[in-house]
């Protein structure tokens, strides 16, 4: 049974969705109780800071992994309290590898990001590029940490981790305003027949990957056999223009009231040969077929 933290967030449900269709039950963990609960899986309460609250989901099931996706650093952080929020940050890693040991857990996954290669020039980014020490932003900061922490105790206390280097994530249950990129915003206004209130352009390009293809590529990476690296990126790989997006919303919504102007910016995309080779993980989403059944499902009524 794997554990999931951050279970019913964004990724965290895909990825649940994508591990109970492989056949594996799931163990979702939250610190607060759902109204409602969009996967066919176990819901606990529990607190990633508090080890005793971790620890208690080991008394109640017998889990064999954790995909461990829950953020803990506050965004932004409280201008009084950054010593504080850092100590959570770490601390709740540090509980979740704790348990893992204790359990004698097979795999444990980490969250990471595709901010970590913020100020590296080459294209596309390959996990084995040399990463700056600094950053621009807290979360790619503390996970640049994270990945350290955990090639040192995958090391010193025998476990077996990996990083998921995620990038721009959409689709059902994501955000409708991202602040990275406008594809969710450009789908939301087709959808409600309005104008997106977005400052960016046709040619704003990233690695967009939809959903339901990260969460699977966390199962497969979660339930692989054997792994002959400790980090992977997770992403489409290929980068992905707004004008891409607005030509597959025309598809559905052929009247949809978006004109970007020219120009923007292409950043660089995610190199997935290593997931692949190691799972077989392709995307199935193109940009049309992520289109189109993203604005099925914010059509059948959902708000996001």
């Amino acid at each position: 049974m794997i554990l999931i933290t951050g279970g019913l967030g964004f990724i965290g449900t895909h990825t649940a969705r994508a591990l109970v269709d492989l056949g594996e039950p799931c163990v979702l963990a939250q610190r607060r109780q759902p109204a409602e609960v969009p996967v066919p899986a176990e819901i606990v309460q529990a607190d990633i800071t508090d080890l005793d609250s971790l620890r208690a989901v080991g008394d109640r099931h017998e889990i064999t992994g954790i995909v461990h996706l829950a953020g803990s650093m506050p965004w932004p952080p409280g201008p009084d309290q950054p010593i504080e929020a850092a100590r959570r940050a770490l601390g709740s890693l540090f509980n979740v590898l704790q348990v893992a040991q204790d359990w004698g857990v097979r795999r444990v996954g980490i969250a990471s990001t595709i901010g970590v290669y913020g100020g590296v020039t080459a294209d596309p980014f390959t996990e084995d590029l040399p990463l700056p020490m600094t950053s621009g932003h807290v979360i790619p900061a503390f996970k640049k940490i994270g990945e350290l922490l955990a090639d040192h105790l995958a090391d010193a206390a025998g476990l077996d981790i990996v990083n998921y280097r995620i990038g721009a994530i959409w689709g059902p249950f994501g955000r409708p305003v991202d602040p990275f990129f406008a594809a969710p915003q450009l789908v939301h206004a087709a959808a409600r027949g309005i104008t997106p209130d977005v400052t960016a352009h046709a040619g704003d390009a990233i690695d967009l990957c939809y959903a339901k293809d990260c969460g699977r590529a966390i199962a497969l990476l979660q339930l692989a056999d054997q792994l002959n690296y400790r980090t992977y990126n997770v992403s489409s790989g290929r980068a992905t223009s707004n004008a891409e997006v607005v030509a597959a919303i025309r598809k559905v919504v052929p009247d949809a009231r978006i004109d970007l102007p020219a120009g923007g910016t292409a950043h660089p995309h995610l190199d997935i040969t290593r997931v692949h080779k190691d799972t077989g993980y392709l995307p199935e989403y193109d940009t049309e077929r992520a289109v189109a059944d993203y604005l099925s499902w914010l059509r059948a009524g959902n708000p996001r």
